[in-house]
């Protein structure tokens, strides 16, 4: 832990993230999975429906415990109403792909920046197409297996066996969105690193989402599980950005120990004591500067 938390790893993989604009990547990759998902969801729903199936909704309300206004700010945006028509007309069929495509389209620039590779844009488009395939087939997946485990307690067990699914989807995303430039090799750093921490992000938004949809739609109504699953996909795709960030470095830095390029225990050693020496000299300054109080006074206030 020493070796992979050190001061010089640490800043390498923080410029990283810089250098891919991550907070900016995060933000747009959230906005085009919000303007592919929500149709998606309610077409899905619709289909779902026919069957005589929980829709997505339904579904979203069961996994996340949601109750009162945020259950309801769910219901209203993803199911259709009754009696209207839920067909899917070529226009609405159009947007839907479009829509997907262009978070094929976001998804791919984050592996071209974060990989340094030559973005391909609309020329990798069939790739995409077939991310798409593989993108429905994961979330069916992911939402049966949380169906079959159920809540459990904070989705914890549903999440455990999730993460392998999570991790190969993400391996593969990255393999066929690159045009196969980035060898599965160079992509199992992020797979494992997005695995891990995805499952850990789905546990905290098991506590966290049904306070913020509650809380969103008591202010916005149904507009507020908008919002509030913008919110969450932001969180996502923060996860996300960060395990790219963290596992192109894992694996330059793996790469240089199999070339016998590792840094000695002495250089790791003093990159800490360095660190130490810092941090104390830092808290000693604040310290020192630190207004101090008289014993026994309490400290004027000004009438207002």
């Amino acid at each position: 832990m020493t070796f992979w938390l050190r001061p010089a790893f640490v800043l390498r993989v923080v410029r990283r993230f810089q250098r891919v604009a991550g907070f900016d990547r995060a933000m747009a990759l959230a906005s085009a999975a919000l303007a592919a998902m929500v149709p998606l969801a309610i077409l899905c729903g619709a289909f779902l429906s026919h069957l005589g199936l929980h829709d997505v909704a339904d579904h979203i309300v069961e996994r996340y415990g949601l109750t009162g206004g945020g259950a309801q700010a769910v219901q209203d945006v993803l199911s259709p109403s009754a009696g209207a028509d839920t067909g899917v007309d070529s226009l609405s069929a159009l947007f839907l792909l479009i829509s997907l495509l262009s978070l094929s389209r976001a998804v791919q620039r984050m592996f071209e920046q974060t990989w340094d590779l030559k973005p391909l844009s609309v020329r990798n488009t069939p790739n995409g197409l077939r991310w798409i395939l593989g993108l429905v087939a994961y979330l069916a997946a992911n939402i049966s297996l949380h169906a079959v485990l159920g809540r459990g307690r904070y989705g914890l067990g549903a999440a455990l066996l999730v993460a392998p699914l999570t991790g190969a989807f993400l391996l593969w995303s990255g393999w066929i969105l690159s045009a196969r430039r980035i060898g599965p090799t160079a992509l199992v750093p992020f797979g494992a690193v997005a695995a891990a921490l995805t499952a850990v992000y789905e546990v905290g938004a098991t506590v966290y989402l049904p306070r913020l949809f509650s809380s969103d739609a008591s202010r916005y109504g149904s507009a507020g599980a908008v919002f509030a699953t913008l919110s969450a996909l932001f969180g996502a795709m923060i996860t996300i950005v960060g395990s790219a960030a963290l596992g192109r470095e894992v694996h330059d830095e793996l790469c240089r120990v199999r070339r016998g390029e590792r840094p000695p225990d002495d250089e790791v050693r003093h990159e800490w004591e360095q660190l130490v020496q810092d941090v104390r000299s830092r808290w000693h300054t604040t310290a020192r500067h630190r207004p101090r109080r008289l014993p026994g006074r309490r400290p004027h206030r000004r009438k207002t």
